[in-house]
């Protein structure tokens, strides 16, 4: 995910920096360092997870404890 793409996102989703960051469980300041690209002059990417959660975001998933699992099932084997 690029810069532009990041800060389009969250425009997409009409959340402040700091709505963005709780959103995502981050400190405001990491997210301008997404939106700017560098930090400290230096190149600062967006994690691919990061880019995935902000997809969950943008599909209405806010919450995630895993997947399903049918503890028999793994008692049996």
């Amino acid at each position: 995910m690029k810069p532009s793409e990041f800060k389009a996102w969250r425009k997409l989703m009409k959340l402040t920096q700091k709505e963005a960051a709780s959103a995502l469980g981050l400190k405001s300041r990491i997210i301008q360092y997404y939106e700017k690209g560098e930090r400290n002059g230096e190149k600062f990417t967006i994690p691919k997870a990061i880019e995935l959660a902000c997809y969950a975001l943008t599909l209405g998933v806010d919450q995630y404890s895993g997947p399903d699992v049918d503890k028999k099932k793994l008692k049996k084997k």
